[in-house]
């Protein structure tokens, strides 16, 4: 089913304490929105657009690198000013698509909460996520304590979906002399049918510091953990370069392969699909495959990386050992780091490279070929 979605996120977020806005902190190592985003582009939206504040733009641009359905727009002065700037912003949506809009300070979005959302809506304008009020409510009336009744309260979440036409045109009819808290006020309050469904504690909205404190130890419980390894060798063979993790370097040999026969790049390459579970580098790049023949293997590293973010992921760290006699690695580790870490959009503190020999043993101490084998951590939504 096809759906796009608005992501908010140009609020300053005050109440969750001093430092950047909630919502480009980092968690578990990632932006705070960055963790939506994806799950939503593992999802399949067509396109997202996220809300920003104008002065956080380069920072959003950096903090979603790698993602390719993302767009941005620049945020209004209230959360509805936001909302509608995205509904403008969409780019050639049809008025039946679905669309999707989700506070990015809720970062543990899934998959399930998503395909729950889209089909609801076969028989609604509108579908939110909501929790039943658990705890009882109280209301300090000028001192007096009064108890509410919390039957049929419920407590709404984000995403909120609906039909793309029913959204823009009940805010097009919303008089703002009453600012709405979500979207969904807006859509009941023009006539549209929202349904809701049920909601997931863990969709909570990061809002006070402590709310930061307890999301760390979520989020462990929302990611695994997973490695690969990759393997590859080429023979040596006439020419006056080699490419090696990225890096050319002058040299009396070529190593021979179907495309530049960068064996650091192809052991990598199969280390983050072994990680996947993805297969290997043959089966997405056939060497049979004659437009593969001199490409240069940063293509196909990059594949690898942009696989893992499209369903979610994160690379954790990368470790590359060459092993040869020659050429001397050391002079060209830390621009091999450089490279890699700029292929994968990795910081360089997450990439190792490494070079050994074999004390003249074998066909790389008998300078027969050059091999690498390389190690991948990454993590995935559970």
């Amino acid at each position: 089913m096809s759906f796009s979605a608005i992501v908010v996120a140009a609020g300053s977020g005050l109440r969750a304490g001093p430092g950047a806005p909630k919502t480009w902190r980092l968690l578990a190592r990632r932006p705070v929105a960055r963790w939506s985003v994806e799950a939503l582009a593992a999802a399949g939206a067509r396109e997202i657009l996220v809300i920003v504040a104008p002065e956080m733009r380069l920072e959003a641009e950096t903090a979603l690198q790698g993602l390719s359905a993302v767009k941005f727009a620049s945020g209004g002065a209230t959360r509805a000013a936001s909302v509608q700037a995205g509904l403008a912003a969409l780019s050639a949506a049809p008025e039946a698509e679905i669309v999707l809009v989700h506070d990015a300070a809720r970062p543990f979005l899934s998959a399930s909460h998503i395909s729950r959302l889209l089909a609801a809506l076969d028989h609604a304008d509108g579908a939110v996520l909501a929790l039943p009020l658990a705890d009882t409510l109280k209301r300090d009336d000028s001192g007096h304590l009064a108890t509410p009744d919390r039957e049929g309260l419920w407590r709404a979440q984000t995403p909120q979906a609906f039909n793309l036409g029913a959204l823009r045109r009940a805010y097009a009819a919303w008089d703002f002399e009453t600012e709405p808290t979500d979207d969904a006020q807006v859509v009941a309050g023009f006539g549209g049918r929202v349904a809701l469904i049920p909601g997931d504690p863990l969709l909570f909205k990061l809002t006070y510091p402590e709310d930061f404190a307890m999301a760390e130890h979520l989020a462990g419980a929302a990611r695994q953990v997973r490695t690969g390894q990759g393997f590859d060798a080429h023979r040596w063979g006439p020419g006056d370069s080699v490419w090696l993790c990225g890096v050319r370097i002058d040299h009396d040999q070529s190593l021979i392969g179907h495309s530049d026969a960068d064996a650091g790049l192809h052991a990598l390459t199969d280390a983050l699909l072994g990680a996947l579970g993805a297969g290997d580098i043959g089966e997405h790049f056939p060497p049979t495959d004659p437009q593969w023949r001199g490409a240069s293997s940063d293509r196909f590293l990059a594949h690898a990386g942009a696989l893992i973010s499209e369903r979610g992921g994160a690379i954790l760290n990368v470790d590359v050992t060459l092993i040869c006699e020659r050429p001397k690695i050391r002079p060209y580790r830390d621009a091999m780091r450089a490279r890699l870490a700029e292929i994968l959009g990795l910081s360089a503190d997450q990439v190792s490279v490494k070079a050994t020999t074999t004390e003249g043993m074998g066909f790389t101490g008998r300078q027969e070929g050059l091999a690498a084998q390389a190690i991948a951590t990454i993590e995935l939504p559970r």
